[in-house]
């Protein structure tokens, strides 16, 4: 079993950064894939960007790639998610989920565990 905290949401000015922090508990978060969804009022949950356990693997959606980098740290069983250059459509809750298989994947449903949802806002 896996719980999940995230924290770091806020509210901040289109071209800001936050930095997302999500705890995991649980012996087994070094061996789990780690992902980040997003959640905008009124629209499906969606990929964000995901991690392998080992780090080395990392996945993003288009509409994040080359201002978001996902990361972790095993020995604190946290995995990250820094925001650069925020774009008022990147406002949206934030989770953070586990999956016990160690691919890569994008779709919600293949996650095992998820927290209870940061709030990210961005002003225009």
């Amino acid at each position: 079993q896996v719980q999940l905290v995230e924290s770091g949401g806020g509210l901040v000015q289109a071209g800001g950064s936050l930095r997302l922090s999500c705890a995991a508990s649980g012996h087994t978060f070094s061996t789990y894939t780690m992902g980040w969804f997003r959640q905008a009022p009124g629209k499906e949950r969606e990929f964000v960007a995901a991690i392998r356990w080992s780090g080395g693997s990392t996945a993003y959606a288009d509409s994040v790639k080359g201002r978001f980098t996902i990361s972790r740290d095993n020995a604190k069983n946290t995995v990250y998610l820094q925001m650069n250059s925020l774009k008022p459509e990147d406002t949206a809750v934030y989770y953070c989920a586990a999956d016990r298989l160690m691919v890569l994947r994008t779709i919600p449903q293949s996650y095992d565990y998820w927290g209870q949802g940061t709030q990210v806002t961005v002003s225009s």
